[in-house]
């Protein structure tokens, strides 16, 4: 009859340690998910992304419509891609008058 109770008594010891590990873990997953969670602000009335959030697997999806439209663009250029490409891929159209100081949008 103790001996039933020691060894009772021992597997309530080993289910504690294995739950104080699970919650151990659990916390752990919790603060890495608040590290990477998006920081939204609001820029000119509109919220943005401060910086868009990263986890350990990249997700485009979560990614602005803006990012994912400009990854599209970078990935059909075959070599180096210059910005004016892009930004006339996506319909930006920009004019300089002589010097940096004057460009402005079409």
């Amino acid at each position: 009859m103790l001996g039933e109770v020691g060894v009772e008594r021992d597997e309530l010891v080993i289910a504690e340690r294995v739950l104080h590990r699970l919650a151990g873990q659990d916390r752990a997953e919790v603060e890495a998910a608040v590290a990477v969670a998006a920081v939204k602000a609001q820029v000119a009335g509109l919220a943005v992304l401060l910086i868009p959030h990263r986890g350990d697997d990249p997700d485009e999806t979560a990614l602005p419509g803006g990012y994912r439209k400009t990854l599209a663009v970078v990935r059909t250029v075959d070599g180096l891609v210059q910005v004016r490409t892009v930004g006339e891929e996506l319909g930006l159209r920009w004019r300089c008058a002589g010097s940096w100081s004057r460009c402005g949008r079409r």
